[in-house]
């Protein structure tokens, strides 16, 4: 009887496997079609699929490995696992590296942005925000793409939040210092972008516009571009950082454990050392993510660089103004086109579109009218690399039977489009996300990243006390009335 059990269960499971596998390759197929259907029109449109190919490497990767900030920011303070934060720094490691040498390339697409408390800020609200969700900005992506519905909701809340804090005037105005509404005024805008009211565009014109950008290989005189991008941007502000928060994870959260079950080993560096490795490989599956995550987003810029210097363009702007797809550019005739692995903004673009087509003007402001727009997300070739992320993420959990549609309770719902409007303010208040404002920009040199992973790891801290005295007054709410 025993015996027919399994045969029968291990057949329902081959079943299930060959079932996924045959969606997994429909996915794939369709990611085909749409790139051999695409250049076939216009052959520009390989612009699109090397961000579209690109997102989908990033969720597989991210799928495979559980890669996200908000487990390892929750995993560290809820319950001690350093795993997960453990696979970020490795994966910043190696996508510093990658960066280093496209930028010795001379086609590096990054941008480095402002130097400023904001990020701080914005990073906190954005950390409190994640922990409620239960994952980041790409968490959620690749999550949506398990069949989490709570994670859509989290991407769709975060995504229309971000669309609507840039343009909301009102009560926020009054709360804007008067040096910004000053500042933002005398920078000379179009007639078309109003910077007198809005606080997100008296915030970026009066404040950010008025703080300089550094990278660190610049700051330090390197007169070598070798030493400006491998010991500069790479190693001082890439790999130093990482490894001493290595050290911290290691000292406050794994050297405990592991001395106790290696009572045998004498005390010493070298049996510390020991520990810090075996802390670094403990987990392969979120090292490999990490590997494939750095090398793919370091070459990705190479390739969009490449692309753009085949194209003639600087923007992708200039790309749909040429195919004729010049509805939603902005003033500039410019369109979001980071050139790298980034998040949240192109998702606003999408939302702010949907606004736009339902009656809203959204684009009297700085963040779409002037420089990012609102293309249609059919030809937002950075919004193609979102839409990929999740059908990546799709496929490495469909080959790995872990793909299951899941509907939230009622309150998972309401904590998931609570923490994605938080998520929203504090990425468009830190101008960025995990991905755009931490991981992009540490990686290329830019310190700021390591104000906003400040910022993210202090709100991350606050959410979890939050979070855990909700769920000890609910309990106890809940509990039944003793005897």
């Amino acid at each position: 009887m025993s015996e027919g059990v399994m045969d029968t269960t291990e057949g329902v499971g081959a079943a299930t496997g060959r079932a996924n596998a045959l969606r997994a390759a429909a996915v794939v197929g369709f990611f085909l079609l749409v790139t051999a259907g695409t250049f076939a029109v216009d052959a520009r449109y390989l612009y699109f699929s090397a961000y579209l190919w690109f997102g989908f490497i990033y969720g597989m990767s991210l799928q495979y490995g559980r890669f996200c900030m908000a487990s390892a920011i929750r995993d560290l303070f809820a319950v001690g696992v350093p795993r997960m934060a453990v696979g970020i720094m490795i994966a910043v490691v190696l996508f510093s590296l990658v960066s280093a040498a496209v930028t010795l390339t001379g086609r590096s697409t990054f941008h480095p942005s402002p130097l400023g408390l904001y990020s701080v800020v914005g990073g906190a609200i954005f950390g409190f925000g994640m922990v409620f969700t239960g994952g980041c900005a790409t968490g959620s992506l690749y999550k949506t793409g398990e069949g989490s519905v709570s994670a859509l909701l989290v991407v769709l809340s975060l995504s229309f939040a971000q669309a609507l804090f840039v343009d909301v005037g009102g009560l926020l105005d009054k709360l804007v210092p008067a040096a910004w509404t000053a500042s933002a005024a005398a920078k000379g805008m179009p007639p078309e972008v109003s910077v007198t009211h809005g606080w997100y565009d008296q915030f970026l014109a009066g404040y950010i516009w008025d703080l300089k950008a550094v990278i660190v290989g610049d700051a330090l005189g390197f007169h070598s571009p070798v030493a400006r991008a491998f010991v500069g941007n790479s190693l001082l502000n890439a790999i130093v950082p990482a490894a001493l928060l290595l050290v911290v994870i290691y000292a406050v959260w794994y050297r405990k454990g592991y001395l106790r079950k290696h009572k045998h080993l004498p005390p010493g560096l070298a049996t510390e050392f020991a520990g810090w490795w075996s802390m670094v490989t403990a987990s392969k599956r979120t090292a490999i993510a990490g590997l494939v995550l750095g090398v793919a987003a370091g070459v990705q810029m190479w390739v969009v660089q490449a692309l753009q210097q085949k194209f003639g363009i600087s923007n992708a702007g200039e790309l749909l103004s040429a195919m004729g797809h010049k509805e939603g550019l902005s003033l500039q005739e410019t369109v979001f086109d980071p050139g790298y692995f980034y998040v949240t903004t192109q998702e606003a673009q999408g939302a702010a579109w949907v606004l736009h087509k339902l009656g809203m003007d959204v684009t009297g402001n700085i963040f779409f009218g002037l420089e990012n727009g609102i293309p249609n997300p059919l030809f937002n070739p950075v919004l193609w690399m979102s839409f990929s992320v999740i059908g990546g993420s799709m496929v490495m959990a469909l080959l790995n039977n872990e793909f299951k549609l899941k509907f939230p309770t009622r309150e998972i719902a309401t904590w998931a489009i609570t923490g994605g409007i938080l998520m929203g303010l504090g990425a468009r208040i830190g101008m960025g996300c995990n991905i755009g404002a931490f991981f992009a920009t540490v990686t290329n040199g830019d310190p700021s990243g390591w104000l906003f992973a400040a910022g993210m790891t202090g709100g991350g801290w606050l959410g979890v006390k939050f979070f855990n005295w909700w769920i000890e007054r609910k309990m106890a709410r809940e509990a039944p009335l003793g005897f």
